[in-house]
C-alpha cells in the first residue's frame, strides 16, 4: 500500500470523526478543517509541525482580530485597507522566528477570523484541534503504511520457507 493509499484511508476515517467532534462540541468544523490543511502543509513534521502549525495559525487569529478592533476603533473604511497592508507585511516579517516562520499557517488563521466575523473563542479551538486531527491523519496513514509492508515482507518470508508453497 502507497504512503498516499495510506494516509488517504486514515484522513477519510478521521475527516468523519471530526465532523462528529465538530457538531458534539459546537465548533466550526470548516475551521478545524483549515487548521488540519496547516499541518499537511506546513514543511515541518511531527511534533514541531504541530506547533509551528498552531503557532502560525493563533498569530494569524490575532492578526485579524486587530484588524477587526483597529478599523471599528479608527471607524474609517480607508483605516482597514492600509491597516490591512501592514498587517500583511508584518505577518510575513514575523516569519523570521522559527515558531511563526510558516506563513500560510498565519493567512490560514487570520482568513478563518475574518470567516467566522471576528468570533476567535470558536476559531481558536476549532483550529487547534483541526491540528492536532491533521497530525493524527497523516501519523495513523504512516503507520498504517508500515504496517502492511510489515505484513507483506512476513508473507513473503513465509512463502520463501515454505518449500510446498514455492511449488505451487
Amino acid at each position: 500500500m502507497s504512503a498516499l493509499i495510506a494516509i488517504a484511508i486514515t484522513t477519510g476515517l478521521l475527516s468523519g470523526l471530526w465532523g462528529w467532534v465538530a457538531v458534539s462540541f459546537g465548533l466550526l468544523s470548516w475551521a478545524g478543517f483549515l487548521g488540519c490543511t496547516t499541518y499537511f502543509a506546513s514543511p515541518q513534521e511531527g511534533l514541531k509541525g504541530v506547533g509551528i502549525s498552531m503557532a502560525t495559525n493563533l498569530s494569524g487569529v490575532a492578526w485579524a482580530m486587530l484588524i477587526i478592533h483597529g478599523s471599528a476603533w479608527a471607524g474609517a473604511e480607508l483605516f482597514g485597507y492600509i491597516a490591512t497592508g501592514m498587517v500583511s507585511f508584518l505577518m510575513c516579517v514575523q516569519a523570521k522566528r522559527t515558531w511563526l516562520s510558516f506563513i500560510p499557517g498565519t493567512f490560514i488563521g487570520c482568513c478563518a477570523t475574518f470567516a467566522a466575523a471576528g468570533h476567535w473563542q470558536l476559531v481558536i479551538p476549532s483550529l487547534m484541534l483541526g491540528v492536532v486531527f491533521g497530525y493524527a491523519m497523516k501519523t495513523s496513514g504512516l503507520w498504517l503504511k508500515a504496517q502492511t509492508e510489515k505484513r507483506a515482507q512476513k508473507a513473503a518470508l513465509k512463502s520463501e520457507l515454505t518449500p510446498a508453497a514455492s511449488a505451487k
